[in-house]
């Protein structure tokens, strides 16, 4: 079948919406018509370093969209079924059967391979390959091809533009905070960086019940946001370029939990100073060599968590979050500025300068 999507040409090349080929769902896999689809900075940070033999190339990792066709082979999912779509894990090996498929033993043939397995793309142009599959689903189409392992039921009154970000941006902040630090309520928490994944953080540390929850952050409007979202303090980087004395004092010692989303040297040298004794540092920033004065982390006792996806299983996770946005305590709308699938460069521009916190694509 014949549908449109952003194709990235070269690497760090711009997405450019056209015609390509998509071939019928095989056995093990499902067809997706999408109606949104996240843009996320891991979509920017791959596409400025994709290998130049995989172009050229469908990104997109945050869909929604509705069943069109179930291969015989899947359970569990049926034509008009509404699907928020994450990461592909094998669910066979030791980390997937032990509830980490973050860590699944095939994670980078399966979500950045650039196509199936087996080394075969499902996309084309004119005969020619068209690499995809960017995380079992390549969602800046306006169809995918996916598997049952990421294809996760959602309601059906569940709004799209919602549904989307779920997929990673959203559970990446929040499972760091539920699923891997699991602070006790009273506990401490800062926030560093208030993109999408930032705010997410803060927003389960709202609902676990961390006091205080501090944001860091240089841009005023997300600084409101962040206020506005439950963040006892707010902070501004570039107006103090040394936030240490401040958390200390708010914190009384030091925060128990930092979580950064910004992979960069000296503000993560910023945030151990601001750590208590026996604290723990998340890492959840791409793309980045970061350095560590090692004694700094010895004599303070500090635990550093590396965190993918937020360690989580989709499949019992975001099932949670929708339950959390029902309930009113996790508004993931606040979060998001949609446009148009066409508008793809607008989009992306709005995450680079900072006017939109999560970009969330429509289909029309």
């Amino acid at each position: 079948m014949q549908i449109r999507a952003a194709v990235t040409e070269t690497p760090g090349g711009p997405f450019v919406v056209q015609a390509v080929d998509l071939e019928a769902p095989r056995p093990d896999e499902v067809l997706v018509r999408m109606t949104a689809a996240g843009v996320c900075h891991t979509d920017l940070g791959m596409q400025a370093g994709w290998p130049r033999r995989r172009t050229p190339m469908v990104f997109g990792h945050e869909g929604a969209g509705v069943v069109e066709a179930v291969g015989a082979q899947v359970a569990g999912l049926a034509v008009g079924d509404h699907v928020c779509l994450t990461f592909d894990s094998c669910g066979r090996c030791e980390q997937c059967v032990a509830g980490h498929p973050a860590y699944c033993h095939a994670q980078r043939i399966l979500n950045t391979g650039g196509g199936r397995a087996d080394g075969t793309t499902a996309l084309s142009r004119d005969g020619a390959p068209v690499f995809g599959a960017f995380f079992g689903q390549s969602s800046f189409a306006t169809y995918a091809i996916t598997h049952a392992r990421n294809t996760i039921r959602v309601p059906a009154d569940l709004p799209p533009t919602v549904a989307a970000p779920l997929g990673c941006g959203v559970q990446t902040g929040a499972g760091t905070v539920v699923n891997r630090l699991r602070p006790e309520p009273g506990s401490s928490l800062m926030v560093i960086g208030a993109g999408g994944v930032g705010l997410s953080t803060l927003m389960a540390a709202v609902v676990v019940g961390c006091d205080p929850v501090i944001v860091v952050e240089p841009v005023a409007s997300r600084r409101a946001l962040a206020t506005e979202l439950g963040a006892t303090a707010v902070l501004d980087p570039t107006a103090d370029g040394d936030f240490v004395s401040t958390v200390l004092d708010l914190t009384r010692g030091g925060a128990q939990y930092v979580v950064d989303t910004t992979s960069r040297s000296d503000v993560l040298r910023q945030a151990v100073a601001a750590l208590r004794p026996r604290g723990e540092l998340a890492l959840l920033g791409i793309g980045a060599k970061v350095e560590f004065d090692v004694m700094s982390l010895l004599t303070k006792g500090v635990r550093v968590h590396g965190v993918i996806e937020g360690d989580v299983d989709p499949a019992r996770f975001i099932p949670e979050l929708v339950g959390l946005y029902q309930r009113g305590l996790f508004p993931v709308d606040r979060l998001v500025t949609t446009f148009a699938f066409e508008d793809i460069g607008v989009a992306v521009a709005g995450m680079r300068d900072g006017t939109a916190v999560k970009p969330v694509l429509t289909f029309g």
